[in-house]
């Protein structure tokens, strides 16, 4: 069965870095879309990044573009989103989830809220 584990969340200042990590089993990695999604204590799932099956393309959110990075290691069915210049308001139970097949292309908007499968959610706290 598809399993998504994420790790690497934690408490960390304002300005400072973590990143995330989710390994992947169950499927076949390579083959699809992956997406970081996040949600806020209160707030509904907010969509912040999502990578092509083969790395070759990237697409941010506007509140993480310019301060994470999404990247992946095929070799290794791990999924990784490096975040910098953190803020408060990033505290949230961040998830990563599984997006379609790469048998089409997607656009940005569709991969906002294409995805099936995610994992249990690491914390991340923004904090002085």
């Amino acid at each position: 069965q598809v399993q998504l584990v994420e790790s690497g969340g934690g408490l960390v200042q304002p300005g400072g870095s973590l990143r995330l990590s989710c390994a992947a089993s169950g499927f076949t990695f390579r083959n699809y879309y992956m997406t970081w999604v996040r949600q806020a204590p209160g707030k509904g799932l907010e969509w912040m990044s999502s990578i092509h099956s083969d790395g070759s393309d990237t697409y941010y959110g506007d509140s993480v573009k310019g301060r994470f990075t999404i990247f992946r290691d095929n070799a290794k069915n791990t999924l990784y989103l490096q975040m910098n210049s953190l803020k408060s308001e990033d505290t949230a139970v961040y998830y990563c989830a599984r997006g379609p097949a790469d048998s089409h292309y997607y656009t940005q908007q569709q991969l906002e809220y294409q995805y099936d499968y995610w994992g249990q959610g690491t914390q991340v706290t923004v904090s002085s």
